[in-house]
């Protein structure tokens, strides 16, 4: 994506999934571009370059944002969170597993948009209703579920986190 033209100019830092990194990046290089490619974290995925698919959605400074959308000179001093960084293969996340429950995806790459919406989501509404869960994922773009267990795995990931913290207000 960037060309031989685009020399690297900037130094920037990043704050990425706990761990700062320092790496050289050209005026007009994408973020999305940056974090593929100059910190090798290909979860992070490149789909329309326009903002409208959602693919490449990180959490940056707290708030979910679509990186191919925004310049990687601007996130200079930021610190985000990435799909590697919400859980590992071994120790996925609670959502993440919900996901993995209800086959709430098959090829992927949709996924990092749809967690981290449904993230967001949650963060605010622990007890969304339908409706309330496909106006968030709304902007992200899946060829192959059809949706509905996307939508399955967000609601289950809800009650979930309401059941733990309901046996966490029992313990104490």
């Amino acid at each position: 994506m960037t060309s031989a033209s685009d020399t690297p100019t900037h130094v920037i830092t990043l704050t990425v999934n706990g761990e700062t990194r320092t790496l050289c990046c050209a005026d007009r290089q994408l973020l999305v571009e940056v974090i593929r490619d100059g910190l090798g974290l290909k979860g992070t995925h490149v789909g329309c370059l326009s903002g409208d698919c959602g693919a490449c959605t990180v959490e940056m400074d707290g708030k979910i944002i679509k990186s191919c959308l925004v310049l990687a000179v601007g996130a200079d001093g930021s610190s985000m969170t990435t799909i590697e960084g919400l859980g590992t293969p071994d120790a996925l996340s609670d959502l993440q597993q919900a996901f993995w429950d209800a086959d709430g995806f098959q090829c992927g790459f949709c996924l990092p948009g749809h967690l981290f919406a449904a993230r967001d989501l949650l963060a605010g509404n622990p007890d969304p209703s339908e409706a309330e869960i496909r106006d968030a994922i709304a902007g992200n773009l899946c060829r192959c579920t059809g949706y509905q267990r996307i939508v399955t795995a967000i609601a289950d990931a809800a009650r979930r986190a309401r059941g733990h913290a309901g046996k966490a207000e029992e313990r104490a």
